[in-house]
């Protein structure tokens, strides 16, 4: 059987849309793997998103609570609100109540992607806030590191992204993610979908 991989995400202005059909590629890559993306559902009314400019919505499905059972891992990517994960992510984790009583997502490994708005706009906090949501659950989380090799220490250009997970910066929203942004979430993919076979992630890392 297939090991299933969701990316489930939320995004407002397409950002994180991009990484994660960049994260579904990466997993998608390693032979026995199905890798799905999923949106959660948005909670602002469509004249609310209309003022603030929002993106269409992708043809991504909507999510439930339940569906993440059915994954063996789970990617998780939103954009941040203050140094936190949005509230539209927020909510759609706090319907998991019934799972976390249960703990059905126990032992699932999960990742974290996401977006800021500028270098100082929690490019760190954001995933290290969202990683609560993952113990309570008693998920593993499984962080890119420095796996991604010399991309990590690009310092001549603008890069997000950090040893918890890919990212991008937006900045005013007309910024979209570069070509390096997109390779550390390629990355992430693959190198998250890798866990389930130790010796193909030897192979992998190996110089």
């Amino acid at each position: 059987m297939a090991t299933k991989v969701y990316i489930v995400y939320y995004s407002m202005y397409g950002h994180v849309a991009k990484l994660a059909k960049e994260i579904e590629k990466g997993a998608a890559s390693i032979e026995g793997v199905e890798a799905k993306i999923w949106q959660v559902p948005e909670t602002l009314t469509g004249e609310v998103l209309e003022k603030m400019g929002a993106a269409p919505k992708s043809d991504a499905p909507i999510i439930t609570p339940d569906e993440l059972a059915e994954a063996d891992g789970l990617l998780l990517g939103f954009p941040t609100r203050f140094g936190m994960m949005s509230a539209q992510f927020k909510a759609f984790m706090d319907a998991t109540g019934g799972l976390w009583k249960s703990q059905t997502l126990a032992g699932k490994p999960a990742g974290i992607f996401y977006s800021t708005g500028s270098q100082g706009g929690g490019q760190e906090t954001t995933p290290l806030t969202a990683i609560t949501q993952l113990v309570h659950h008693g998920m593993v989380f499984v962080p890119v590191g420095y796996t991604f090799g010399a991309g990590m220490f690009e310092m001549e250009k603008v890069k997000g992204g950090s040893p918890y997970g890919a990212g991008t910066y937006a900045g005013d929203g007309s910024r979209q993610p570069s070509q390096l942004e997109l390779e550390l979430a390629f990355h992430q993919g693959k190198y998250f979908a890798l866990q389930r076979d130790s010796r193909e992630l030897l192979d992998f890392l190996r110089p």
